[in-house]
């Protein structure tokens, strides 16, 4: 039986709630130098950043001691260091702390904030901020939530008990319940539940319904609706499974796409950095589960408005500040 190789603790710590970078060498490959690698795997950012990292003695071994770039090339070794964080317009509105024990936390979070750091969003999410906000450096999320989606994320404090409360949701022993404001169709048969297959094919924006095998099941139905031409309503939505989008993508196929999706039924133009108006009308409201650790039965609710549900007139012109941050 081949031993699973142990992963040494990181020598850096961390830099505004953001861990270092760790990179393991191939065992094989045709590198000879160290520097040779990282030039070929980190090729997005140029030959010149690379050395200039050697240089500053910013790539550090397993003992945190800085490595030459000409160091021999050692399968299996382990590296670290920091990036260069990128320019991010920071998310003007609070994140809340829902409850925290010495196990989990459970934060409600704003729309706009993305849950962990991922391409330009890094030390502006959610993790980042409570990791800095609360003192807790191995703070972990169990889930992820849409950076345009607002309400309640999981997060796990102690590393060695995160895969029980992600299993949680692999198993489907985790009640997930949505709040959406969508156009109201008067023909629409509601309740229902939505069986369809979505896959998301990497690099492109959006996700697609293809026929086969259902692999996506949601429950829609009618909280209530406004009667006046062109009305809203408001959705209870209850997700069976979690493929990206799925809410949203069964909403549109439905024919009652969410409000302030810039990708469903059509990809609209980036908004600038920093415009935070019109947020996407989708919340996620309730969360349900047993404590796989204590036993607790635990029942989470968000404190958020749905904007447009509130005020359709003055989310649409982007200058809705109602209870709580506007979302």
């Amino acid at each position: 039986m081949r031993r699973k190789t142990l992963t040494p603790p990181s020598p850096l710590p961390q830099r505004h709630g953001v861990d270092p970078v760790r990179v393991r060498l191939p065992v094989a490959g045709p590198w000879s130098t160290v520097r040779e690698h990282l030039v070929e795997r980190l090729s997005g950012a140029g030959a010149g950043v690379v050395d200039g990292m050697f240089d500053a003695g910013r790539i550090v071994g397993a003992d945190g001691r800085p490595v030459a770039a000409d160091a021999p090339y050692a399968p299996g070794m382990f590296l670290w260091f920091h990036r260069d964080l990128p320019d991010e317009v920071p998310v003007p509105f609070p994140l809340e702390v829902v409850h925290r024990d010495e196990h989990i936390v459970v934060a409600d979070k704003p729309h706009f904030l993305a849950t962990t750091p991922r391409g330009g969003h890094v030390a502006e999410t959610a993790l980042a901020r409570l990791r800095r906000e609360l003192d807790l450096p191995a703070l972990t999320a169990a889930h992820r939530l849409d950076r345009l989606t607002a309400g309640l994320v999981l997060f796990t404090v102690r590393p060695q008990e995160r895969g029980a409360y992600q299993t949680l949701f692999r198993d489907r022993r985790i009640r997930k319940e949505y709040e959406a404001v969508a156009p109201y169709d008067p023909g629409l048969p509601l309740p229902r539940t939505v069986r369809s297959r979505i896959v998301k094919e990497r690099g492109t924006l959006t996700a697609r319904e293809v026929p086969g095998e259902p692999n996506a099941v949601s429950r829609v139905e009618l909280v209530e609706h406004r009667d006046r031409p062109g009305g809203l309503a408001r959705y209870r939505l209850t997700p069976a499974t979690g493929q990206t989008h799925q809410l949203r993508v069964h909403m549109c196929a439905l024919g009652v796409p969410i409000l302030g999706d810039p990708l469903y039924p059509e990809v609209t133009a980036p908004v600038p950095a920093g415009d935070f108006r019109r947020p996407l009308q989708l919340l996620a409201r309730s969360l349900e589960f047993t404590d796989p650790v204590t036993g607790v039965e635990h029942r989470f609710r968000s404190g958020r408005a749905l904007a447009a549900w509130a005020s359709y007139d003055r989310w649409a012109a982007g200058t809705y500040d109602g209870p709580p941050d506007g979302q």
